[in-house]
């Protein structure tokens, strides 16, 4: 297996996108094609982020790149996936708008999308580039945001597979649209860089779930980037899950604009994989919106999950709320920096912000960073974070009480991890989860 240095990984995503772009032919013409060129610009201006960077000072995916990666056995995109094999991965009992991935590539075989509910619109993002050229221009890449890195400028330079979601003005959408990506590592290390665009109209009710497989002992990397924009008077919902393989190196934007009065919830669930970098970037724009971001890592083994998260407050009068927990295991590694800006015109404005951790081993380990950069004066916000062992009257408590040490340790983290899972509001989407960290616990 080849090991590659930071230059090495620059040269390759480079020459990839070179071959990428001979591809297009004539699609190299159209105006998505001049966003891609001027991503790619900007990426080569820094290059594949790495330690040096203090955004990535606790979380060296440069380096787990070059380790594991052979970037001379890759796949040649002669995957198949039966439904058969992917619904072992599809959350049970879930009645859902169903979008599988392979690779990255929207697969219209493996997704469901024959009869979607009034006011949804779903097409994959390639073609939808043209067909809603007022859409992507007005929102595709568009919209700046506080948080956004090099990995996000690398998927805008390869948008080709993902998806385009358009959810009508006045819809409310009962059923959520379930996304499954599977990268197919069975023969060979593989890449992928899914990228979606998410329009929620005024006065419309969504939800999202995104999942993430790897199938097969190879490597892959996912860098991935689900761009949502908010309008007036919506309620958003958005879950990202992934339990992964040992060998998957995973980095994730979710880029949320709420350009109208609106709320928007977040649930973050990372399990399992070698690396997994979430990036969670939300501007609110507009009076009177809420923001809710939650968070639970259940960590074992030498899994490492870097959750970054950034709430940008621009105007007055809103609120975000953000609890992110983890349970830390074996080897692993948690990392957690979120970031609270408050606009000199956001007056106002209600933040609040908790890490909380619980470490099981001597060997695991948390680095956790909360900020709040305020300019306004009138406001209420709050940081804190704590790392701790689980508490040993209460551990005593139960034993007391005729409870084995395993049961009652299994109990007390249950109940720390409850006050995120109560915000997973699909019951078939909960059951899943609180079965995946019984299992674990």
């Amino acid at each position: 297996m080849s090991k590659l240095i930071k230059e090495d990984i620059d040269k390759f995503f480079i020459g990839q996108f070179d071959a990428f772009e001979n591809s297009l032919n004539g699609e190299s013409k159209k105006p998505l094609h001049a966003k891609r060129k001027q991503a790619i610009d900007n990426f080569k201006a820094l290059g594949f982020p790495h330690a040096k960077h203090e955004e990535y000072k606790y979380s060296n995916i440069a380096k787990i790149f070059g380790k594991l990666f052979n970037v001379e056995n890759l796949s040649d995109d002669s995957f198949s996936l039966s439904l058969d094999e992917a619904s072992k991965y599809f959350i049970p009992e879930l009645d859902a708008i169903r979008l599988v991935f392979v690779n990255g590539v929207l697969d219209n075989k493996l997704s469901d999308m024959e009869t979607l509910p009034k006011g949804v619109l779903i097409q994959a993002i390639k073609t939808a580039a043209d067909d809603y050229a007022e859409d992507f221009e007005k929102h595709f890449n568009t919209h700046e945001i506080e948080g956004a890195d090099n990995f996000s400028e690398l998927n805008t330079a390869f948008t080709n597979g993902g998806v385009f979601v358009k959810i009508d003005a006045n819809a409310v959408v009962e059923t959520p649209i379930a996304c499954y990506y599977f990268n197919d590592a069975k023969n060979a290390d593989v890449i992928s860089q899914p990228r979606n665009l998410i329009i929620a109209e005024k006065n419309s009710q969504a939800s999202l779930i995104e999942s993430y497989v790897t199938l097969g002992e190879n490597t892959s990397f996912t860098n991935a980037v689900t761009e949502i924009v908010v309008e007036d008077d919506c309620v958003f919902n958005y879950y990202k899950y992934e339990n992964e393989s040992n060998q998957a190196i995973q980095v994730g934007a979710t880029m949320v604009h709420q350009l109208g009065k609106s709320v928007f919830n977040g649930v973050t669930l990372s399990l399992n994989g070698a690396m997994l970098r979430n990036n969670l970037n939300i501007a609110i724009h507009k009076e009177h919106s809420e923001t809710n971001m939650y968070g639970l890592y259940l960590l074992d083994g030498k899994t490492h999950v870097d959750n970054h998260t950034v709430v940008d407050h621009k105007v007055p009068n809103c609120e975000s709320n953000e609890m992110y927990k983890g349970i830390l295991d074996g080897q692993s590694r948690g990392v957690f920096n979120g970031k609270i800006f408050v606009r000199q015109d956001a007056q106002k404005t209600n933040a609040f912000q908790s890490n909380r951790n619980v470490v099981l081993s001597d060997d695991a380990e948390v680095d956790t960073k909360p900020q709040l950069e305020i300019w306004a004066d009138d406001v209420q916000c709050s940081h804190g974070a704590t790392v701790g062992q689980l508490d040993v009257d209460q551990l005593f408590y139960l034993r007391a009480r005729g409870i084995d040490k395993h049961t009652a340790k299994s109990m007390l983290l249950n109940a720390f991890a409850s006050d995120v899972l109560s915000n997973i509001k699909i019951e078939a989407f909960r059951t899943l989860i609180e079965s995946k960290i019984n299992e674990r616990l």
